[in-house]
């Protein structure tokens, strides 16, 4: 059963998320709602991203690029939750050897400027030479910007 809470940023913005299983784990890709729709979350509810530099599944974030933008890393066996669809999930070797979670042949990446499950900052931002995106339970990307919503906080 997924529970619905309105989160409150610190500068009046907020999203509606639905909490992801509580059983979410590093490896797991879940599903929450927020003003940009159903999109992708990792580990506690934390917001995935897709970076548009990357193609054919290959991660070109390395460096400071992984620091602002952390990969989803592959540990152990990487599951689904929510409504993510297990068929689409996948990995890749980074260029460093480790293992990454893709979702339709994206990457996914966490970002550090997201505080609190259901935050969508780096939605759209553009940073180390392209565009980042959330992604739907499809596996396509979200390209429109958040709405911030007038509900109260957590």
């Amino acid at each position: 059963m997924a529970l619905s809470s309105a989160c409150s940023d610190d500068d009046g913005s907020s999203s509606s998320t639905n909490s992801p299983s509580a059983s979410v784990g590093i490896g797991t890709v879940d599903s929450a709602s927020v003003s940009l729709g159903k999109i992708l979350v990792g580990p506690g509810g934390r917001t995935l991203y897709m970076f548009e530099a990357d193609t054919s599944g290959v991660s070109t974030c390395t460096g400071d690029c992984a620091a602002v933008w952390p990969p989803l890393p592959a540990v152990g066996q990487t599951t689904t939750g929510g409504d993510a669809k297990s068929e689409l999930l996948g990995t890749t070797t980074r260029p460093d050897g480790a293992q990454q979670v893709t979702y339709n042949d994206h990457p996914l990446y966490l970002y550090q400027g997201d505080q609190q499950p259901g935050d969508t900052r780096g939605q759209g931002l553009d940073q180390f030479g392209a565009k980042w995106y959330v992604l739907n339970v499809d596996g396509n990307t979200i390209t429109k910007t958040a709405t911030p919503s007038g509900d109260g906080g957590y």
